[in-house]
Protein backbone atom coordinates (compact mmCIF):
# COMPACT_ATOMS: atom_id res chain seq x y z
CA UNK A 1 0.00 0.00 0.00
CA UNK A 2 1.68 3.39 -1.03
CA UNK A 3 1.77 5.66 1.34
CA UNK A 4 0.43 9.27 1.49
CA UNK A 5 2.51 11.00 3.90
CA UNK A 6 1.61 14.24 4.16
CA UNK A 7 -1.70 13.38 5.36
CA UNK A 8 -0.25 10.58 7.29
CA UNK A 9 2.42 12.81 9.15
CA UNK A 10 -1.21 15.35 9.86
CA UNK A 11 -2.90 12.33 12.02
CA UNK A 12 0.43 11.63 13.53
CA UNK A 13 0.89 15.40 14.51
CA UNK A 14 -2.95 14.69 16.45
CA UNK A 15 -2.49 11.20 17.69
CA UNK A 16 -3.72 10.75 21.25
CA UNK A 17 -5.00 14.79 21.18
CA UNK A 18 -8.39 14.70 23.11
CA UNK A 19 -10.54 15.80 20.10
CA UNK A 20 -11.70 13.87 17.42
CA UNK A 21 -9.99 13.48 14.12
CA UNK A 22 -12.07 13.69 10.73
CA UNK A 23 -10.50 12.96 7.37
CA UNK A 24 -12.92 14.46 4.28
CA UNK A 25 -12.50 14.08 0.83
CA UNK A 26 -13.90 13.28 -2.42
CA UNK A 27 -14.63 9.40 -2.96
CA UNK A 28 -11.89 7.16 -3.54
CA UNK A 29 -9.57 10.16 -3.28
CA UNK A 30 -7.84 7.83 -0.74
CA UNK A 31 -9.53 8.38 3.14
CA UNK A 32 -10.11 4.71 3.28
CA UNK A 33 -6.29 3.52 2.72
CA UNK A 34 -5.14 6.27 4.75
CA UNK A 35 -6.87 5.05 7.62
CA UNK A 36 -5.05 1.86 7.11
CA UNK A 37 -2.05 3.05 6.96
CA UNK A 38 -2.76 4.67 10.58
CA UNK A 39 -3.47 1.29 11.47
CA UNK A 40 -0.66 -0.53 10.27
CA UNK A 41 1.19 2.68 12.44
CA UNK A 42 -0.60 1.64 15.84
CA UNK A 43 0.05 -1.78 15.15
CA UNK A 44 4.48 -1.24 14.68
CA UNK A 45 4.24 0.74 17.23
CA UNK A 46 3.56 -2.05 19.48
CA UNK A 47 -0.41 -1.31 19.94
CA UNK A 48 -1.90 -4.34 20.62
CA UNK A 49 -4.48 -5.48 18.37
CA UNK A 50 -7.41 -5.37 20.78
CA UNK A 51 -6.75 -2.12 21.67
CA UNK A 52 -7.70 -1.05 17.23
CA UNK A 53 -10.93 -0.69 16.66
CA UNK A 54 -11.19 -0.57 12.95
CA UNK A 55 -14.74 -0.27 11.02
CA UNK A 56 -15.62 0.10 7.35
CA UNK A 57 -19.14 1.13 6.98
CA UNK A 58 -19.68 0.29 2.96
CA UNK A 59 -18.42 -3.57 4.52
CA UNK A 60 -21.32 -6.13 4.52
CA UNK A 61 -19.38 -6.94 7.58
CA UNK A 62 -21.26 -3.81 9.28
CA UNK A 63 -24.54 -4.26 7.39
CA UNK A 64 -26.79 -4.72 10.89
CA UNK A 65 -25.22 -1.61 12.70
CA UNK A 66 -27.97 1.09 11.42
CA UNK A 67 -27.62 3.58 13.73
CA UNK A 68 -26.00 5.40 16.98
CA UNK A 69 -27.50 3.02 19.69
CA UNK A 70 -26.13 -0.18 17.92
CA UNK A 71 -23.01 1.19 16.48
CA UNK A 72 -22.31 2.27 20.49
CA UNK A 73 -23.34 -1.20 21.81
CA UNK A 74 -20.87 -2.47 19.63
CA UNK A 75 -17.96 -0.70 19.86
CA UNK A 76 -18.21 -0.42 24.09
CA UNK A 77 -18.14 -4.49 23.35
CA UNK A 78 -14.61 -4.19 21.91
CA UNK A 79 -13.15 -2.46 24.17
CA UNK A 80 -11.09 -3.88 26.68
CA UNK A 81 -8.70 -1.99 29.84
CA UNK A 82 -10.05 1.40 30.14
CA UNK A 83 -6.62 2.20 31.90
CA UNK A 84 -5.30 1.60 27.99
CA UNK A 85 -6.16 4.05 25.49
CA UNK A 86 -8.02 2.16 22.98
CA UNK A 87 -7.90 3.65 19.10
CA UNK A 88 -11.46 3.80 17.19
CA UNK A 89 -10.95 4.27 13.43
CA UNK A 90 -14.56 3.94 11.93
CA UNK A 91 -14.38 4.94 7.78
CA UNK A 92 -17.85 6.26 6.21
CA UNK A 93 -19.11 7.25 9.34
CA UNK A 94 -21.48 9.34 7.51
CA UNK A 95 -23.32 5.73 6.34
CA UNK A 96 -24.79 5.81 10.39
CA UNK A 97 -28.02 7.25 11.14
CA UNK A 98 -27.42 9.60 14.08
CA UNK A 99 -23.50 8.43 14.36
CA UNK A 100 -22.46 12.13 15.84
CA UNK A 101 -24.31 10.80 19.43
CA UNK A 102 -21.96 7.41 19.08
CA UNK A 103 -18.99 9.46 18.91
CA UNK A 104 -19.75 11.95 21.33
CA UNK A 105 -20.66 9.40 23.81
CA UNK A 106 -17.22 7.45 23.26
CA UNK A 107 -15.44 10.25 23.91
CA UNK A 108 -16.90 11.28 27.23
CA UNK A 109 -17.24 7.43 28.51
CA UNK A 110 -14.08 5.66 27.68
CA UNK A 111 -10.65 6.22 27.02
CA UNK A 112 -10.04 6.50 23.26
CA UNK A 113 -8.81 8.37 20.42
CA UNK A 114 -11.18 8.36 17.78
CA UNK A 115 -10.68 8.76 13.71
CA UNK A 116 -13.25 8.83 11.12
CA UNK A 117 -13.86 9.54 7.75
CA UNK A 118 -16.22 10.85 5.25
CA UNK A 119 -17.45 11.71 1.94
CA UNK A 120 -19.60 15.00 2.36
CA UNK A 121 -18.95 17.95 4.58
CA UNK A 122 -22.66 17.61 6.03
CA UNK A 123 -21.23 15.33 8.71
CA UNK A 124 -19.25 18.58 9.86
CA UNK A 125 -22.24 20.85 10.53
CA UNK A 126 -25.60 20.57 12.33
CA UNK A 127 -25.22 18.25 15.47
CA UNK A 128 -21.66 17.79 15.23
CA UNK A 129 -20.80 21.10 15.75
CA UNK A 130 -22.74 20.88 18.54
CA UNK A 131 -22.15 18.21 20.23
CA UNK A 132 -18.55 18.73 20.23
CA UNK A 133 -17.66 22.21 19.47
CA UNK A 134 -13.82 22.79 19.59
CA UNK A 135 -13.50 19.06 19.87
CA UNK A 136 -12.69 17.94 16.27
CA UNK A 137 -9.97 18.51 13.61
CA UNK A 138 -10.91 18.16 10.02
CA UNK A 139 -7.62 16.88 7.74
CA UNK A 140 -9.22 17.81 4.05
CA UNK A 141 -7.88 14.89 1.99
CA UNK A 142 -7.09 15.46 -2.24
CA UNK A 143 -6.66 13.03 -5.20
CA UNK A 144 -2.60 12.41 -5.26
CA UNK A 145 -0.86 15.54 -5.89
CA UNK A 146 2.14 15.04 -8.70
CA UNK A 147 4.75 14.17 -6.32
CA UNK A 148 2.38 11.64 -5.47
CA UNK A 149 1.30 10.60 -8.91
CA UNK A 150 4.86 10.09 -9.76
CA UNK A 151 5.39 7.67 -6.63
CA UNK A 152 2.12 5.50 -7.30
CA UNK A 153 3.84 5.09 -10.69
CA UNK A 154 6.78 3.62 -9.30
CA UNK A 155 9.02 6.88 -10.41
CA UNK A 156 11.66 7.93 -7.41
CA UNK A 157 13.77 9.94 -9.57
CA UNK A 158 13.36 13.50 -11.58
CA UNK A 159 16.54 13.18 -13.56
CA UNK A 160 14.39 11.95 -16.52
CA UNK A 161 12.89 14.90 -17.80
CA UNK A 162 11.07 13.22 -20.96
CA UNK A 163 9.64 10.78 -18.39
CA UNK A 164 8.56 13.35 -16.10
CA UNK A 165 6.89 15.25 -18.98
CA UNK A 166 5.05 12.07 -19.77
CA UNK A 167 3.77 11.45 -16.76
CA UNK A 168 2.64 15.09 -16.17
CA UNK A 169 0.91 14.61 -19.11
CA UNK A 170 -0.76 11.90 -18.09
CA UNK A 171 -1.75 13.61 -14.75
CA UNK A 172 -3.10 16.57 -16.41
CA UNK A 173 -5.50 14.43 -19.04
CA UNK A 174 -6.55 11.58 -16.37
CA UNK A 175 -6.36 12.79 -13.21
CA UNK A 176 -4.86 12.41 -9.85
CA UNK A 177 -7.38 9.52 -7.84
CA UNK A 178 -4.95 7.04 -7.06
CA UNK A 179 -6.81 4.39 -8.68
CA UNK A 180 -6.37 5.73 -11.66
CA UNK A 181 -2.51 4.45 -11.52
CA UNK A 182 -3.49 1.04 -11.97
CA UNK A 183 -4.53 1.40 -15.86
CA UNK A 184 -1.05 2.67 -17.59
CA UNK A 185 -3.15 5.44 -19.33
CA UNK A 186 -6.02 3.14 -20.29
CA UNK A 187 -8.38 5.67 -21.98
CA UNK A 188 -11.52 3.21 -21.80
CA UNK A 189 -10.59 1.71 -18.40
CA UNK A 190 -10.04 5.04 -16.72
CA UNK A 191 -13.10 6.44 -17.94
CA UNK A 192 -14.84 3.54 -16.78
CA UNK A 193 -13.65 4.18 -13.13
CA UNK A 194 -14.34 8.00 -13.60
CA UNK A 195 -18.29 7.51 -14.67
CA UNK A 196 -18.17 4.82 -11.83
CA UNK A 197 -16.67 7.54 -8.93
CA UNK A 198 -18.81 10.33 -10.35
CA UNK A 199 -22.16 8.48 -10.34
CA UNK A 200 -21.46 7.01 -6.65
CA UNK A 201 -20.63 11.42 -5.69
CA UNK A 202 -23.76 12.04 -7.57
CA UNK A 203 -26.16 9.69 -6.78
CA UNK A 204 -24.99 8.81 -2.54
CA UNK A 205 -23.65 12.14 -1.66
CA UNK A 206 -25.85 14.28 -3.65
CA UNK A 207 -29.27 13.25 -4.62
CA UNK A 208 -30.01 10.50 -2.06
CA UNK A 209 -28.89 12.73 0.64
CA UNK A 210 -30.82 15.64 -0.52
CA UNK A 211 -33.55 14.42 -1.81
CA UNK A 212 -32.70 15.67 -5.13
CA UNK A 213 -36.09 16.26 -7.17
CA UNK A 214 -33.98 16.85 -10.22
CA UNK A 215 -30.87 15.01 -11.11
CA UNK A 216 -30.94 15.88 -14.93
CA UNK A 217 -30.45 19.42 -13.61
CA UNK A 218 -28.36 18.85 -10.80
CA UNK A 219 -26.01 16.88 -13.86
CA UNK A 220 -26.42 19.39 -16.34
CA UNK A 221 -25.23 21.87 -13.46
CA UNK A 222 -22.12 20.07 -12.96
CA UNK A 223 -21.58 19.44 -16.50
CA UNK A 224 -21.90 23.34 -16.94
CA UNK A 225 -19.08 23.86 -14.06
CA UNK A 226 -16.98 21.65 -15.42
CA UNK A 227 -17.22 23.42 -19.02
CA UNK A 228 -16.73 26.30 -17.27
CA UNK A 229 -13.93 26.15 -14.54
CA UNK A 230 -11.78 28.98 -13.44
CA UNK A 231 -14.11 31.26 -15.45
CA UNK A 232 -16.35 33.91 -13.72
CA UNK A 233 -20.17 32.96 -13.40
CA UNK A 234 -22.97 33.54 -11.67
CA UNK A 235 -26.18 31.59 -10.61
CA UNK A 236 -28.00 34.10 -12.57
CA UNK A 237 -25.84 33.00 -15.49
CA UNK A 238 -25.88 29.34 -14.95
CA UNK A 239 -29.95 29.43 -14.59
CA UNK A 240 -30.52 31.79 -17.62
CA UNK A 241 -28.16 29.35 -19.71
CA UNK A 242 -29.57 26.08 -18.64
CA UNK A 243 -33.51 27.26 -18.96
CA UNK A 244 -32.25 28.37 -22.56
CA UNK A 245 -30.60 24.93 -22.97
CA UNK A 246 -34.28 23.43 -22.15
CA UNK A 247 -33.88 22.90 -18.23
CA UNK A 248 -35.98 25.71 -16.55
CA UNK A 249 -34.97 26.39 -13.29
CA UNK A 250 -34.25 29.35 -10.63
CA UNK A 251 -31.41 31.14 -9.40
CA UNK A 252 -32.54 29.83 -6.09
CA UNK A 253 -32.52 26.63 -7.25
CA UNK A 254 -29.07 26.60 -8.46
CA UNK A 255 -27.46 28.03 -5.33
CA UNK A 256 -29.15 25.25 -3.37
CA UNK A 257 -27.38 22.53 -5.63
CA UNK A 258 -24.29 24.42 -6.10
CA UNK A 259 -24.12 24.00 -2.42
CA UNK A 260 -24.86 20.72 -2.29
CA UNK A 261 -22.15 20.01 -5.04
CA UNK A 262 -19.59 21.56 -2.99
CA UNK A 263 -20.46 19.57 0.10
CA UNK A 264 -19.71 16.24 -1.73
CA UNK A 265 -15.92 17.73 -2.32
CA UNK A 266 -16.57 16.84 -6.28
CA UNK A 267 -16.51 20.62 -6.86
CA UNK A 268 -14.77 23.44 -4.97
CA UNK A 269 -16.13 27.59 -5.11
CA UNK A 270 -13.55 30.16 -5.06
CA UNK A 271 -14.81 33.82 -4.19
CA UNK A 272 -13.21 37.34 -5.53
CA UNK A 273 -11.96 39.23 -3.52
CA UNK A 274 -11.54 43.59 -3.99
CA UNK A 275 -8.09 44.65 -3.08
CA UNK A 276 -8.94 48.34 -3.47
CA UNK A 277 -12.28 47.76 -1.32
CA UNK A 278 -10.16 45.16 1.15
CA UNK A 279 -13.72 42.97 0.97
CA UNK A 280 -14.82 39.75 -0.51
CA UNK A 281 -17.13 39.98 -3.29
CA UNK A 282 -20.79 37.75 -3.09
CA UNK A 283 -21.29 37.47 -6.64
CA UNK A 284 -19.52 35.92 -9.49
CA UNK A 285 -17.60 33.30 -8.53
CA UNK A 286 -14.97 30.79 -9.56
CA UNK A 287 -15.17 27.10 -9.85
CA UNK A 288 -12.63 24.27 -9.80
CA UNK A 289 -12.93 20.49 -9.62
CA UNK A 290 -11.51 18.33 -7.20
CA UNK A 291 -9.81 16.05 -10.33
CA UNK A 292 -9.17 16.96 -13.71
CA UNK A 293 -9.82 13.84 -14.87
CA UNK A 294 -13.47 13.83 -13.90
CA UNK A 295 -13.41 17.42 -15.32
CA UNK A 296 -12.22 16.09 -18.47
CA UNK A 297 -15.05 13.24 -18.39
CA UNK A 298 -17.50 15.64 -18.01
CA UNK A 299 -16.87 18.99 -20.28
CA UNK A 300 -14.93 16.22 -22.88
CA UNK A 301 -11.79 17.96 -25.66
CA UNK A 302 -14.47 20.22 -26.67
CA UNK A 303 -13.66 22.29 -23.81
CA UNK A 304 -10.26 21.32 -23.04
CA UNK A 305 -9.21 25.02 -22.60
CA UNK A 306 -5.40 23.88 -21.43
CA UNK A 307 -4.64 27.28 -20.00
CA UNK A 308 -8.05 26.60 -17.48
CA UNK A 309 -7.06 23.14 -16.61
CA UNK A 310 -3.59 24.17 -15.49
CA UNK A 311 -5.43 26.86 -13.37
CA UNK A 312 -7.11 24.13 -11.90
CA UNK A 313 -4.28 22.08 -11.10
CA UNK A 314 -2.52 25.04 -9.39
CA UNK A 315 -6.01 25.92 -7.58
CA UNK A 316 -5.42 22.04 -6.17
CA UNK A 317 -1.78 22.24 -5.21
CA UNK A 318 -2.40 25.78 -3.39
CA UNK A 319 -5.06 24.09 -1.36
CA UNK A 320 -3.31 21.00 -0.70
CA UNK A 321 -0.53 23.16 0.57
CA UNK A 322 -3.26 24.63 2.90
CA UNK A 323 -3.24 28.52 1.86
CA UNK A 324 -6.60 30.09 1.63
CA UNK A 325 -7.51 30.97 -1.75
CA UNK A 326 -9.57 33.81 -3.44
CA UNK A 327 -9.56 35.30 -7.08
CA UNK A 328 -8.10 39.30 -6.78
CA UNK A 329 -9.74 42.08 -8.50
CA UNK A 330 -7.92 45.03 -8.72
CA UNK A 331 -9.73 48.09 -10.62
CA UNK A 332 -10.37 46.25 -14.40
CA UNK A 333 -7.46 43.41 -13.71
CA UNK A 334 -7.73 40.81 -12.46
CA UNK A 335 -4.74 38.55 -10.15
CA UNK A 336 -5.41 34.52 -10.61
CA UNK A 337 -5.03 33.68 -7.10
CA UNK A 338 -4.21 35.17 -3.63
CA UNK A 339 -3.07 32.44 -1.60
CA UNK A 340 -2.88 33.03 2.42
CA UNK A 341 -1.96 30.98 5.59
CA UNK A 342 -0.69 32.72 8.82
CA UNK A 343 1.22 35.86 7.79
CA UNK A 344 2.13 34.49 4.45
CA UNK A 345 0.36 35.60 1.65
CA UNK A 346 1.45 35.13 -2.36
CA UNK A 347 0.11 36.39 -5.42
CA UNK A 348 0.10 33.34 -8.85
CA UNK A 349 -1.16 33.92 -12.15
CA UNK A 350 -0.88 30.76 -14.13
CA UNK A 351 -0.25 31.38 -18.12
CA UNK A 352 -0.29 28.54 -20.55
CA UNK A 353 2.31 30.28 -22.24
CA UNK A 354 4.00 33.97 -21.61
CA UNK A 355 6.60 33.07 -24.95
CA UNK A 356 4.74 36.51 -26.61
CA UNK A 357 5.67 39.68 -25.44
CA UNK A 358 1.69 40.33 -26.03
CA UNK A 359 0.52 37.55 -23.45
CA UNK A 360 3.57 38.84 -20.95
CA UNK A 361 2.46 42.09 -20.17
CA UNK A 362 -0.68 40.93 -19.81
CA UNK A 363 0.29 38.54 -17.25
CA UNK A 364 2.33 41.20 -15.52
CA UNK A 365 0.28 43.80 -15.69
CA UNK A 366 -2.16 42.71 -12.47
CA UNK A 367 1.15 42.07 -10.60
CA UNK A 368 2.44 45.16 -11.49
CA UNK A 369 -0.25 46.63 -10.31
CA UNK A 370 0.25 45.63 -5.98
CA UNK A 371 2.10 47.75 -4.37
CA UNK A 372 2.39 45.49 -1.47
CA UNK A 373 5.95 43.33 -1.01
CA UNK A 374 4.31 39.93 -0.76
CA UNK A 375 5.62 37.14 -3.42
CA UNK A 376 4.45 37.13 -6.61
CA UNK A 377 4.68 34.96 -9.20
CA UNK A 378 3.58 33.23 -12.85
CA UNK A 379 3.50 29.66 -13.29
CA UNK A 380 3.77 28.38 -16.68
CA UNK A 381 3.65 25.08 -18.93
CA UNK A 382 7.09 27.30 -20.89
CA UNK A 383 9.88 25.11 -20.57
CA UNK A 384 12.48 28.20 -21.22
CA UNK A 385 14.03 29.46 -18.44
CA UNK A 386 12.76 33.35 -17.40
CA UNK A 387 14.89 35.50 -15.70
CA UNK A 388 12.30 37.38 -12.35
CA UNK A 389 10.62 40.35 -14.40
CA UNK A 390 10.68 43.20 -11.79
CA UNK A 391 10.65 41.17 -8.90
CA UNK A 392 7.78 38.43 -10.09
CA UNK A 393 9.25 35.03 -10.47
CA UNK A 394 8.38 32.81 -13.03
CA UNK A 395 8.72 29.18 -12.52
CA UNK A 396 7.34 26.40 -14.49
CA UNK A 397 4.40 23.96 -13.51
CA UNK A 398 6.23 20.47 -13.14
CA UNK A 399 9.00 22.41 -11.35
CA UNK A 400 6.37 24.76 -9.12
CA UNK A 401 4.47 20.88 -8.28
CA UNK A 402 8.10 19.09 -7.52
CA UNK A 403 9.36 21.78 -5.26
CA UNK A 404 9.79 21.35 -1.87
CA UNK A 405 7.54 23.09 0.60
CA UNK A 406 6.94 23.11 4.28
Amino acid sequence: MKSRNQYLNKLLRWKDKQVIKVITGVRRCGKSSLLMLYKDYLEKSNISDDHIIFMNFESMKYIDILDYKSLYTTITKEIKKQDIKTYILLDEIQLIDGWERCINGLLVDYNVDIYLTGSNSYMLSSELATLLSGRYVEIKMLPLSFKEFLDFSEIKTYNNKSLIDERFNSFFRYGGLPSVTLFDDDENLTNELLIGIYNTVVMKDIIQKNSVRDPALLDSLIRFLAANVGSIVSTKKISDYLTSAGRKTTSETIDNYISMVISSFIIYKVNRYDMKGKMHLKTFEKYYLVDTGIRYLLAGSKFIDEGYVLENIVYLELIRREYQVSIGKIGDLEVDFIATKASEKIYVQVSLTISDDKTRKRELKPLLAINDNYPKCIITKDKVAFEDIEGIHVINIIDYLLEDYV
